[in-house]
């Protein structure tokens, strides 16, 4: 396959009120991948975009080889040769993982769609990629992680010269970021272009030739000696400021039991689980992909019903029958996928912010006091330094870290207990995460009691207090934070052998 290099020269994009991009130029060579980086809202997935046809810019061009693109459409950067994979899937839950596969480009047969010829076909494309999955299941019946990879066999079927990544591994476990990885080399040594944003600085430093940094929309620095650059180098040229410790953990007091669970059974947990969390602590969960770590915080957070077991908060027996029962306790949830259970897309910074709390600030029972909603949406921006032009700018065009953040802001509106936050900083630049850390930590030292749930080893351990182990669907172990130790962790996470 010959293929040659891709270069943007002097792109940039506006939107009303916003410039997203500016002046960006720069060159990935053929057999090499080369990664984009920077702190959300620095414009990596507008360029993306622009790549794919789905955006065009407002000036600059982009060039293969000698040739000059501008792709008006999707199907025209498709039609090139140029294959983007989006965080956001744009796949159809309800048809099977095979017509997913192949949509636009069924085989057929005497007029008909031939469905042994598409499942052979289905079968070659997930080969070595995801070979468990079966391409007659529904794709809605895959997991998350599992979803991902038929997104990435599919991006390849078209054989593009030019292929994409935008955060492929935000959902993924550790085995199927392995054959990614696996993959992705193989692509570069048959001398594609590849392009990989990912906020994860061990892929970058595993899987990539170049480092492309971006800041506030501008073109900053391209690395292209990986063996001489260091993380902390990349960290600063990132957020234009050293971070020495981004987790910023500081030793707190603790302040009596906030909330104990006795013996819970429910959904997605195999074995009775029992634990205890203090006011003013930071309680680490981890484990591995179906550890039943989300499951558990489902059943802390009333989404779930408990089959068995019993929680006592503030030295009170508390029943969860629904959501409601548990935001009126003071316990509250921060979802795993922000986008589809934590925000209204649609609907402002301010509204997503208010709409916990509307409800005690009525006036006769029917009418919201707008003043107060105002005051409280702009205290939150400040306190929370979410970037936004305006309160009423919909949340849907905020970085994650941002909408992370007004998630957090609708908490800190209501009286609270218990967080439960379930992967804070998924798919999170490192300057947001060190926000969010700051944020976590001032929680606990106002006595908050935190339960943090999370797949990046490093995080569980840079800001807990005490960590919980969990596999299969069942607590494996308990770890002081001074005990705490990546290898110890991993262990305990591993499914166990069973005789």
């Amino acid at each position: 396959m010959r293929v040659e290099s891709l270069r943007f020269n002097g792109i940039g994009k506006n939107f009303p009120g916003v410039r997203a991009l500016s002046d960006i130029s720069f060159e990935v060579r053929p057999g090499s991948v080369h990664a984009l980086m920077g702190e959300n809202g620095a414009g990596k997935s507008t360029l993306l975009k622009i790549l794919g046809g789905a955006y065009q810019p407002s000036v600059g061009s982009l060039q293969i080889g000698s040739q000059t693109m501008a792709f008006k459409s999707a199907a025209e950067s498709i039609g090139s040769g140029v294959a983007v994979i989006h965080q956001e899937l744009h796949l159809v839950p309800e048809m099977s993982v095979a017509e997913n596969l192949l949509l636009g480009h069924m085989p057929s047969r005497f007029g008909l769609i031939d469905r042994g010829a598409m499942v052979r076909r289905a079968s070659e494309l997930l080969a070595g990629l995801a070979d468990e999955i079966d391409p007659r299941q529904r794709l809605g019946s895959l997991s998350l992680g599992q979803r991902q990879l038929v997104e990435i066999a599919k991006a390849m079927s078209r054989n593009a010269h030019v292929i994409a990544f935008d955060e492929p591994t935000s959902s993924l476990s550790a085995r199927e970021i392995d054959r990614l990885m696996a993959i992705i080399a193989k692509l570069r040594d048959e001398g594609r272009v590849v392009l990989y944003v990912s906020h994860r600085m061990e892929e970058i430093f595993r899987i990539c030739d170049a480092v492309t940094v971006f800041k506030d929309g501008r073109y900053v620095r391209t690395f292209d000696d990986m063996a001489q650059l260091t993380h902390d180098q990349l960290v600063t040229c990132m957020v234009g400021r050293d971070i020495q410790d981004i987790y910023n953990y500081r030793p707190r007091p603790h302040q009596g039991e906030a909330l104990r669970v006795e013996g819970l059974l429910g959904p997605g947990l195999q074995e009775p689980i029992s634990f205890s969390v203090a006011k003013g602590e930071v309680l680490g969960f981890f484990g591995l992909v179906g550890a039943g770590r989300t499951e558990l915080l489902r059943l802390l957070s009333g989404l779930a019903t408990s089959k068995a077991g019993s929680l006592t908060l503030d030295g009170r027996a508390l029943t969860l029958a629904n959501p409601r029962d548990a935001i009126a306790a003071g316990i509250l949830l921060c979802p795993e996928d922000r986008k589809k259970e934590g925000i209204v897309p649609l609907a402002s910074v301010a509204e997503n912010i208010n709409i916990g709390a509307r409800d005690r600030h009525l006036t006769l029972g029917c009418l919201v006091q707008g003043p107060w909603e105002k005051e409280n949406a702009a205290r939150q921006i400040k306190a929370l330094n979410i970037k936004t032009p305006s309160a009423e700018q919909p949340i849907m065009y905020l970085s994650g870290g941002n909408q992370q953040k007004a998630i957090l802001g609708r908490w800190l509106s209501m009286p609270m207990k218990v967080l439960l936050l379930d992967e804070p900083t998924r798919g999170i630049d490192i300057g947001a995460k060190a926000e969010i850390y700051q944020i976590i930590h001032g929680l606990a030292s106002d006595g908050i009691a935190v339960i943090v749930v999370s797949s990046d080893l490093m995080e569980v351990i840079g800001i807990s207090d005490r960590i919980l182990v969990m596999s299969e669907g069942a607590l494996t172990g308990e770890v002081l934070r001074e005990e705490a130790q990546e290898s110890r962790l991993l262990q305990l996470a591993l499914p166990r052998t069973r005789g």
